[in-house]
This record gives C-alpha cells, sequence and structure tokens, in this order.
C-alpha cells in the first residue's frame, strides 16, 4: 500500500493511547498534527524518537500542533514505555495495524535477509483542515523532529 499523498485528506481513526484514552482524528479539528509510525515501543530509534518529540514540545505549543505517535504493541506496553521515558503525549495502539494500513505505513520489511510486514518509519503531517500537509517516508531519526518542526512553521 502506498503513503497517502500530501493535498489528500487524512484518513479518519479511532484508536486508545497508553492510558486507555481514545483519540480521533477529528478531536484535533483546527489543529495541526503530527502522526508518527514507529515500528515497536523502547527499541533504540523509537525512544530516540520519541524522547525528541517529547523534549520538543515546549517548541511546538505556540503552533498548537498535537503529537501522535502509533505501533501496533498494545496500550500495556505503550503505559510501559511512556512511563520509562516520561512521554506525556498520546502513544496510539493499533494493534490490528488497521490505520498502519489506512496510511500506507504498513509494509513489507527485511531484517537479515528474513521479509516480514511491519510498520515503516514514517511521519504525517496534517493540517487543521484535516488534510496530509507532508509526508515523511522511510524516515531516518536523526534530524527528523527538527525537519517536521521546520514543515509546521510553514504550513
Amino acid at each position: 500500500m502506498s503513503l497517502i499523498d500530501p493535498g489528500k485528506k487524512a484518513p479518519a481513526f479511532s484508536l486508545k493511547d497508553q492510558k486507555g484514552e481514545t483519540h480521533r482524528l477529528s478531536d484535533y479539528e483546527g489543529r495541526p498534527v503530527i502522526l508518527y509510525f514507529y515500528p515497536k515501543d523502547d527499541t533504540p530509534g523509537c525512544t530516540q524518537e520519541t524522547c525528541e518529540f517529547q523534549e520538543r514540545l515546549p517548541t511546538l505549543k505556540p503552533t498548537k500542533a498535537a503529537v501522535l505517535g502509533v505501533s501496533i504493541l498494545d496500550e500495556k506496553s505503550k503505559a510501559k514505555f511512556a512511563n520509562k521515558h516520561g512521554i506525556t503525549f498520546p502513544l496510539l495502539a493499533d494493534a490490528d495495524h488497521a490505520v498502519a494500513e489506512k496510511y500506507g505505513a504498513w509494509g513489507e520489511k527485511s531484517l537479515y535477509g528474513r521479509k516480514f510486514m511491519g510498520i515503516n518509519r514514517s511521519t504525517f503531517l496534517i493540517d487543521g483542515s484535516g488534510k496530509v500537509a507532508r509526508v515523511w517516508p522511510k524516515v531516518k531519526v536523526d534530524g527528523h523532529v527538527d525537519q517536521v518542526l521546520q514543515a509546521i512553521r510553514e504550513i
């Protein structure tokens, strides 16, 4: 499945976070949303990316942008990850990977010659009207949060 193109309406979703609270894209109408998909809770790259978003929350405050992280592990895993690293924004559990599929973030991966299905690290910046403003496929963690912050300032 291919990623959602910029300019297209972002697919709706309803997912629970690490506290068991439900989040819908419609809850953030009128605000930019940074929706990032990451492969697994508490792994080195995913931890770095999530902690960098956490560190930049004060910088994001004037933009009113919401940060939402999504992976396939359950709410319990998200709670453990959030508590361990002091994450205060929602980490959403997409256990059946339905939302990742809608956004095109679910696909074939390869590790040590073994092929399997999983989340491909990607980020979507959704504007206040619910349209995809920017897409970052195959995200490299180093410098990524800065790229997203720059893009928010441009919308």
